[in-house]
């Protein structure tokens, strides 16, 4: 049987959902026991020249909740608002957009695949098939934020670990 759209995406995005709540919980736990602050913590950057621990985390939830409301106009273009700027609505986004990924079913995704896709960021626009564009840029977008995220905490000192990235894993159940 082949493998089928929902199964190709929403798992992957409840992972990484899953993944950020966490992280946001080891950056929570991390600046209350040691002398960094809230702010710190949300605000840290790898580099000067990437985005924040918040905005990284945003754009988890921008890249799985928000692309299915993409799919669902067909058109996405990123939300630009400022990311939250503590961790309890930090957290909030990442919780509404896990419940809204919980709630999309197979036979609405499996009705995406072949519709056209538009996305659009200023003046830029690439045209997709709504599975190219979920499977092509969303997924990979959600891995590197996920990612990037994980890898300030690292950078903070943050005792995290491949586990903590990986998150729940789907495994063979007897």
């Amino acid at each position: 049987m082949p493998l089928s759209l929902h199964a190709a995406y929403i798992p992957s995005a409840l992972q990484m959902l899953g993944t950020a709540h966490h992280l946001i919980d080891k950056a929570e736990g991390w600046a209350t026991d040691s002398d960094a602050t809230e702010a710190d913590m949300i605000g840290a950057q790898l580099i000067e020249d990437m985005l924040p621990f918040t905005y990284q985390v945003k754009c988890v939830a921008e890249h799985t909740q928000g692309s299915i409301e993409g799919v669902r106009a067909g058109l996405y273009s990123p939300n630009l608002n400022p990311p939250p700027s503590d961790f309890a609505t930090l957290r909030a986004t990442i919780d509404t957009a896990i419940a809204f990924v919980n709630s999309v079913d197979e036979e609405e995704m499996e009705s995406f695949i072949g519709q056209p896709m538009r996305f659009e960021f200023k003046e830029r626009g690439m045209d997709f098939t709504a599975d190219q564009f979920l499977l092509s840029f969303s997924q990979p977008n959600f891995y590197f934020h996920s990612a990037t995220a994980y890898d300030i905490l690292r950078m903070k000192g943050v005792s995290v670990g491949k586990m903590d990235f990986m998150g729940r894993v789907r495994i063979k159940s007897a």
